[in-house]
């Protein structure tokens, strides 16, 4: 990713919703499979154009993971018909700001300008789509690169490499034990050819949607599709095989040392489903039991009056932090986690007996009316935050597009929200929170270091 924060935390930004998004949003689908989603939004004459590919590392396979984040930085080395470096030259110079991210199921290229250079994304984005050119000299300077910002961002960071480690236990066959960035060692022998199959089998116009929001007519823009990737000829990617996770048999717990490091951390993930999960044919899970984890993961995290900040941090001071983190919307099974670090005064061991703590409570005692009030006024308040951002509005909608959901979803979140009670809350708690779902990760300063 281009000097841009990583977005496996796209998906935490499900929850803000927009009112009547349906109603000013617009779909089509060209012959050649493309889907082009158009959200009207006059109150600027601005426009955010994404192009969302529905590959990840989720897709990937042992030898070559991180192959889809590196051909996204290769993505903008030119085409046979724009040199190398132009793409972002001709951007620029309209004055407009482009960039790219890779996540676990999807990865996606934007810009955001004037909303009358929608054409000229169109036409930008339709020639890489199947015309890039894959250099060998670029690529080894590109590897490079990755290989650095692996070194940086996970490797010398040691919460990065704790959460690495974590998801790598905690998920036996899911690909998701595959890190975005790939494996230093599958990026230091990953080859051109690599790259040039992903490419061929994955970026298409029947493999990719492309999201509009901003100060356009969607009529004039679908017109605009069919002219710049009309003509693109659509392939046959095969897709990956499913390798559903397996059942885990008990609590798992690793243990990570680093010299980069003088405070202690603790990773705890539960496996937990998602709303794909929960909307399949015959599924033993229900829908309802998605948007009560959301509520849960609300009553422990969400801002300083929740449980975990208040009561480990502030009251009892056993916590320097803390927070739980989960998102219905991925394409497989994911995780319920919580990250913290001990005050100086306590120990891992504490802090993680506290937590579990907190977790037994609410499957004794149920989330007050009160709390959820918050929760839901919460909500409320981010939907409003979210339709400032055209470009939030996007991520929307290509996020939920591209792991396989109806991004009229987000229309229904509130009310979804809404009817979640304080018992669904605790009977989430009590089925998914238990120790056969849980590992333990915990990050400890190296002795003598």
């Amino acid at each position: 990713m281009r000097q841009f924060a990583s977005l496996l935390v796209i998906c935490l930004l499900f929850p803000f919703n927009q009112a009547g998004a349906a109603d000013r949003t617009h779909e089509y689908k060209l012959d050649n499979g493309l889907k082009l989603i158009v959200a009207e939004d006059h109150r600027a004459p601005v426009a955010v154009v994404q192009v969302w590919y529905r590959v990840g590392s989720s897709f990937e396979y042992d030898g070559i993971t991180g192959v889809s984040h590196a051909l996204e930085h290769m993505m903008f080395k030119g085409t046979e018909k724009i040199p190398s470096g132009k793409f972002s030259e001709i951007v620029s110079a309209q004055g407009g700001e482009e960039n790219a991210f890779t996540s676990t199921d999807y990865t996606a290229y934007f810009q955001t300008w004037s909303a009358d250079n929608v054409g000229l994304s169109f036409k930008l984005e339709a020639d890489r789509m199947r015309n890039l050119v894959l250099s060998e000299a670029e690529f080894k300077n590109e590897i490079r690169v990755v290989l650095e910002e692996r070194r940086l961002r996970t490797d010398d960071n040691p919460r990065a490499l704790l959460g690495e480690t974590a998801r790598s236990i905690a998920y036996q066959t899911s690909p998701y034990r595959q890190p975005v960035i790939g494996w230093a060692a599958d990026l230091q022998g990953m080859e051109i050819d690599d790259l040039r199959t992903w490419y061929s089998r994955w970026y298409a116009p029947n493999n990719a949607t492309v999201v509009v929001v901003g100060d356009v007519v969607p009529g004039q823009v679908f017109a605009l599709a069919k002219k710049h990737f009309g003509p693109l000829s659509s392939q046959s990617p095969k897709a990956p095989k499913n390798r559903p996770e397996v059942e885990q048999q008990g609590t798992k717990t690793v243990t990570v040392t680093s010299n980069k490091t003088r405070v202690p951390q603790l990773y705890m993930g539960y496996k937990v489903p998602v709303l794909n999960n929960a909307l399949a044919q015959n599924s033993q899970y229900k829908e309802w039991e998605i948007y009560a984890l959301d509520v849960l993961s609300g009553t422990l995290d969400g801002g300083p009056s929740a449980r975990l900040p208040r009561e480990l941090v502030r009251e009892a001071k056993i916590a320097a932090s803390v927070g739980a983190d989960y998102s219905g919307a991925s394409r497989l099974a994911s995780l319920f986690s919580f990250s913290a670090a001990p005050s100086a005064e306590h120990t891992l061991e504490e802090l993680k007996t506290a937590i579990i703590a907190q977790i037994e409570r609410l499957k004794k005692e149920p989330p007050t009316v009160a709390e959820l009030e918050r929760i839901k006024t919460q909500v409320v308040a981010d939907r409003i935050f979210q339709r400032d951002s055209m470009f939030y509005q996007g991520l929307i909608i290509g996020t939920l597009d591209s792991v396989g959901l109806d991004w009229r979803l987000n229309d229904k979140y509130v009310e979804k929200i809404s009817a979640v009670t304080p018992e669904q809350v605790q009977a989430v708690a009590v089925k998914y929170l238990v120790p056969e779902r849980l590992t333990i990760a915990k990050l400890l300063p190296r002795a003598g270091e």
